[in-house]
């Protein structure tokens, strides 16, 4: 038998969530089984899988070792780099700067060094994360760009931060604001563009319409024009919708692509400008605009975040594109 008190990171999940983050190798058959047969108890009862755990609370495990995975003694993450770029950072939140050319998340390619590892080994090495002393939370972060995307990422120390920013993403509580060098001008100084894109799995390209279509997911984007150089532009950004590639395949549908952007915009064009292999797209600003309470990250509220060094933008104003 294994006995469990969840403490304020394992805090109000679902009973049966955490079941499976703590038992990874229970097959699903056996744990309804388990519970209805209350070899698992919940405060030495059984208990229904949907009910949320609270800080304190007793969970009981009649099960058999062979079903829980071993502890690691050497961990993954230490084997990702050291660098990591922090714009900001207190005992909940990370607000970091992701390079070009690093992953968020780990995937089929790459899977110990990313932003996340990185970000765990960090914490591990201040002694602020101990998957020993976890039962099935790890550091994570609550949103993620992609690889050729520079900027800001946000990481949760803590599960509560985590609902707490995931909660306020989905209800877009979080502006987040983008820059980047256009080849050729938006049809106006300032605008919100409205569309529909598709993704075709296959290619992982998306392709942008004017009108609604099967399998079609509206979108909104809102430019406005800082300058304008010859046929290039630094514009900001500022995303309604958040969907695959939206930037970069909706300003190329206006007809002024991403500078560098070899999948949406067109090689001749950027080979025009020094052959740029790296998109002029940055994640630059982030600002908490709470509307409804925030729990611990109330203090967060009206802050604003900004990535100041941006490779592209002191090009473009000294005349190096």
């Amino acid at each position: 038998m294994k006995e469990f008190i969840i403490t304020k990171n394992d805090a109000d999940q679902r009973f049966d969530k955490f079941i499976t983050k703590t038992v990874p190798l229970l097959p699903q058959s056996l744990l309804y089984k388990y519970l209805r047969l209350k070899r698992i108890k919940l405060n030495g009862k059984k208990a229904e899988i949907s009910t949320r755990l609270k800080v304190g609370d007793k969970v009981e495990m009649y099960i058999n070792d062979e079903f829980f995975a071993p502890r690691e003694e050497k961990y993954s993450f230490m084997s990702a780099g050291k660098e990591l770029s922090i714009v900001y950072e207190d005992e909940n939140i990370m607000v970091l700067n992701k390079k070009v050319g690093l992953l968020s998340h780990p995937d089929e390619g790459e899977y110990t060094d990313t932003l996340i590892t990185r970000v765990q080994r960090y914490l591990y090495e201040k002694g602020e994360y101990d998957p020993k002393n976890e039962l099935s939370f790890a550091p994570a972060l609550a949103n993620r760009i992609d690889r050729n995307t520079g900027g800001i990422v946000l990481a949760a120390k803590n599960a509560e931060t985590l609902r707490i920013l995931n909660e306020k993403i989905k209800n877009r509580e979080i502006e987040k604001r983008y820059l980047c060098i256009t080849i050729g001008r938006p049809p106006k100084k300032s605008g919100i563009a409205e569309g529909f894109i598709v993704k075709d799995e296959k290619k992982n390209t998306v392709t942008v319409l004017k009108n609604p279509v099967k399998g079609g997911k509206s979108i909104k984007t809102g430019y406005s024009v800082l300058e304008s150089r010859g046929e290039l532009s630094l514009v900001e950004i500022e995303l309604f919708t958040g969907r695959t590639h939206q930037i970069r395949a909706h300003m190329a549908s206006m007809g002024c692509p991403l500078l560098g952007d070899g999948k949406y915009g067109t090689n001749a064009l950027n080979k025009k400008y020094g052959g740029y292999k790296k998109q002029c797209l940055c994640s630059y600003k982030t600002i908490f605009t709470w509307k409804t309470d925030a729990g611990i990250l109330n203090y967060l509220k009206d802050k604003s975040f900004e990535v100041e060094d941006i490779w592209f933008r002191t090009a473009f104003y000294h005349n190096e594109l």
